[in-house]
């Protein structure tokens, strides 16, 4: 097997490095969606509908910024796995790597819990809310307009030939 070079050397710690960096904005990215998600959840409970609407406007942002990452970071992933030495042995094994990557699903999890629950929390505030509507009776419902004429209606047809 042929020796690495210090230029490939080089360029496969260059993946290494990057790869670190972008699984530490994943990580940020994901903080600040639960940050999101706890704040949009004192919205839904303050019932502040402004509020809860910039938060979701916030929340898509934050979603697409960690899709976007998501799609370089699949690769770099499978770049930093299949890297190897002049030995054959993987080049990398970073233990630091592998704790962002574990922080990232631990972060994961607890967005995707908070998440449930600020849906479970709308469905909840939602189900009210019809029942008030329900609730609410129209206190002129069968009534005529004060300003509908009674016109009488006539009982005979005269047709002529």
């Amino acid at each position: 097997m042929s020796t690495l070079t210090q230029k490939e050397l080089d360029e496969r710690i260059a993946i290494l490095k990057r790869f670190r960096t972008l699984l530490e904005q994943q990580r940020n990215k994901f903080r600040e969606y639960l940050v999101v998600l706890e704040k949009q959840q004192d919205s839904i409970t303050t019932e502040n509908a402004a509020a809860l609407f910039s938060h979701t406007e916030l929340e898509q942002q934050v979603v697409a910024n960690i899709a976007e990452l998501q799609k370089v970071i699949v690769p770099a992933n499978f770049m930093y796995k299949t890297i190897r030495g002049n030995s054959g042995t993987p080049l990398f094994n970073d233990t630091a790597i592998q704790n962002l990557q574990n922080d990232l699903s631990d972060l994961q999890a607890k967005v995707l819990t908070q998440n449930e629950k600020n849906r479970n929390l709308l469905k909840v505030h939602i189900a009210q809310i019809k029942t008030q509507l329900n609730a609410l009776k129209n206190p002129y419902a069968g009534k005529c307009s004060v300003y509908a004429e009674k016109a009488g209606t006539g009982k005979l047809i005269e047709i002529e030939a």
